[in-house]
């Protein structure tokens, strides 16, 4: 990793697919280093077919992500992408969904270090990937992640993203920063930073904070598409010029997904929930109005309040 600090958009399921990554990407060129896919996960014995099409075209900024239980999930998942050409792949050991966690995935791989143990062994078996790990510091405790330390060092990491909560946290709560300052000095890779970042003033709070190599940039980008571009700059836009863009790259994420999504309930539901997170920024009457809309049509006309305003 450059001594430069990094920027990452992190992965969400069902936001951050290659539509939003590259409708991002267009209007935002170079505002972040890399874009981490959805996790890619093993269904009925064989990697789902979805997850695969959705980082189909290898690129040098897609990092596709991999949630597994075992070593065999594992060999799985990092076989299907390599096969497409891909030579990064991010491990999931962050996974907060309870049934996730429940049967061993996500944040729940942290109470296997047998597993990641193995699976360590196969990554230092293919030196052409370059992994990265994601993950929480505990499942319902904040001193877990100290039981799987020997295996994250065992793995040629290029660096690890720490989201300072819990599993059962979920998204919400304090954040655990002496447990994240000292599993910041036990890992012996680069610590990124994930969770709570909604400004620029954030980005700057957190890369300062000492160890740490950069941010990952989860719901916060969604809600603000600007927030990486507005930081690199050294200064926040306008809210009318961040809204402006915001609308862009959701009319690009639109046409996108009604290529793909026919049914207009589906491709409805598909794009009413990014409003959740872009509340702050539109304000909750305008959100409520994308969200409660009961047609493609009534959403339009809220997009269109917007981009009024």
């Amino acid at each position: 990793m450059d001594e430069e600090k990094v920027i990452l958009a992190g992965p969400l399921q069902g936001y951050t697919d290659a539509a939003w990554r590259q409708a991002h990407a267009a209007a935002m060129p170079g505002a972040v280093d890399a874009y981490f896919a959805p996790f890619a996960r093993v269904e009925h014995g064989a990697v789902r077919a979805r997850d695969l099409r959705d980082v189909a075209t290898a690129a040098p900024t897609l990092v596709p992500q991999v949630i597994f239980r075992s070593v065999e999930e594992f060999d799985l998942l990092a076989g299907a992408l390599a096969a497409q050409g891909h030579t990064r792949v991010d491990l999931n050991l962050g996974c907060p969904f309870p049934p996730q966690v429940k049967h061993g995935r996500g944040a729940g791989t942290l109470l296997r270090p047998r597993v990641l143990e193995a699976v360590a062994a196969r990554m230092l078996a293919m030196p052409e990937v370059r992994f990265s790990a994601k993950m929480r510091l505990g499942v319902d405790d904040a001193s877990q992640w100290r039981g799987a330390l020997p295996a994250l060092s065992q793995m040629p990491l290029e660096y690890v993203t720490i989201h300072p909560r819990t599993a059962r946290q979920q998204y919400s709560g304090q954040l655990h920063t002496a447990e994240f300052a000292a599993a910041v000095d036990a890992i012996p890779h680069p610590v990124v930073f994930n969770g709570d970042i909604a400004t620029p003033a954030d980005i700057d709070r957190t890369a300062a904070l000492p160890g740490v190599s950069g941010v990952m940039l989860g719901r916060g980008l969604l809600g603000r598409p600007t927030l990486a571009a507005e930081w690199r700059e050294g200064k926040e836009w306008p809210a009318s010029r961040r809204i402006e863009a915001m609308l862009s790259i959701h009319e690009a994420v639109l046409a996108a997904r009604s290529a793909r999504l026919t049914q207009p309930a589906q491709l409805l539901a598909s794009m009413q929930s990014f409003w959740h997170f872009a509340e702050p920024e539109i304000g909750h009457k305008a959100a409520k109005a994308l969200r409660k809309a009961g047609s493609m049509e009534r959403y339009r006309e809220a997009m269109r309040l917007i981009s009024a305003k």
